[in-house]
């Protein structure tokens, strides 16, 4: 017997790393040091930082592959993997350098995987960071026919000088809210069994994804759910640089509005929202009824249209409202920061 009896093919692996070495050199930064291949990458700071502060996160893309996997469309979960990393890190400041990933698969399917980390590769161009090097898996007998999954991990640099850690924001700031692409990379669980189990107008139960609904759009279920998540790295940083007063940030993940916005407030602060301020996608609306789902299990699975929110002073709602529209991001003052414990109040 040989490794290849054992279902593990060395030299598909080897095929595979040269298919994607164009794919991954197209992400590269005048920082890299060093080519694909290495048992490690290597990254210097970027010139000008005075005290440089390396911040660092990690993610996956959660159920969303299941979709991917069994509509067999797998170009965009590579962005979902990436933006839900390099998200993370830009709520500190931080611009993103670098980005690894992990590929675990059952049988090495080289034109499916190829797509993934293609969709990985435009993501980090996206979020202008380099795809630094990863780990594919291949693991008979523990992932069936089809299945993959995909972690990433995300490094980027903050000048210590500009951290935002919530000590910036001060009562009677206002909050942005950015709208998301879609649904994201979070409640897919939920959202499946909606689509596997909800009644019918004719009475029959369940939806495939090729299906499309009326009240969610002509695209398929499949193409709506599978949109990937927006990466917010270019306008932000960009709108830093230009002066304006981003005082905190908040990426809405899973447990949605009430679990991620007080992350980025300081001691004894609260947020008072409105509800009314933005408009809900009409997907969320879909899933509310088809899965009878309550308004507050909605908010608390989802981000219900605002993908990233920023904390900003009063006087600097309009300008960073005009800001984030000229760059075609859909942008609402959603709210203000109040007294209080950490509450998320209006919901």
């Amino acid at each position: 017997m040989d490794y290849r009896d054992a279902g593990v093919d060395v030299e598909a692996g080897r095929d595979f790393v040269q298919r994607i070495r164009s794919m991954v050199d197209s992400t590269r930064r005048p920082e890299v040091l060093g080519a694909l291949g290495g048992f490690s990458g290597l990254c210097e700071i970027p010139a000008g930082y005075q005290q440089p502060v390396l911040v660092s996160g990690t993610d996956g893309v959660g159920t969303k592959l299941k979709i991917a996997q069994v509509t067999n469309r797998h170009s965009t979960v590579g962005i979902d993997l990436v933006a839900m990393c390099v998200n993370d890190i830009l709520t500190s400041g931080a611009e993103p350098l670098f980005f690894l990933d992990y590929l675990a698969t059952g049988k090495l399917e080289p034109t499916t995987l190829a797509q993934v980390v293609e969709g990985i590769t435009q993501g980090c161009r996206q979020a202008g960071c380099a795809l630094l090097g990863g780990e594919t898996a291949e693991m008979p007998g523990f992932y069936g026919p089809g299945e993959y999954d995909l972690a990433g991990f995300c490094v980027g640099v903050v000048e210590k000088a500009h951290i935002l850690d919530g000590s910036q924001v001060q009562v009677g700031d206002r909050v942005i809210g950015l709208a998301s692409s879609g649904i994201h990379s979070n409640g897919l669980s939920l959202v499946r069994k909606i689509v596997d189990q909800a009644q019918r107008p004719d009475g029959s139960v369940g939806y495939t994804w090729s299906e499309s609904v009326a009240a969610v759009g002509t695209a398929s279920l499949g193409e709506i759910f599978l949109t990937p998540t927006r990466i917010y790295v270019d306008p932000v940083l960009s709108a830093r640089r230009e002066g304006l007063a981003l005082h905190g940030m908040a990426h809405i993940t899973g447990g949605g509005l009430p679990e991620n916005l007080p992350r980025c407030l300081g001691a004894g602060q609260s947020l008072r929202l409105n509800p009314a301020a933005w408009p809900v996608p009409s997907s969320f609306a879909w899933l509310a009824e088809a899965g009878a789902v309550p308004l507050v299990d909605m908010y608390n699975t989802f981000n219900m249209g605002i993908g990233f929110a920023l904390v900003v002073p009063a006087d600097q709602v309009n300008q960073t409202l005009r800001w984030f529209q000229q760059r075609q991001i859909a942008a609402y003052a959603i709210g203000e920061v109040v007294e209080g414990s950490g509450q998320i109040l209006g919901l």
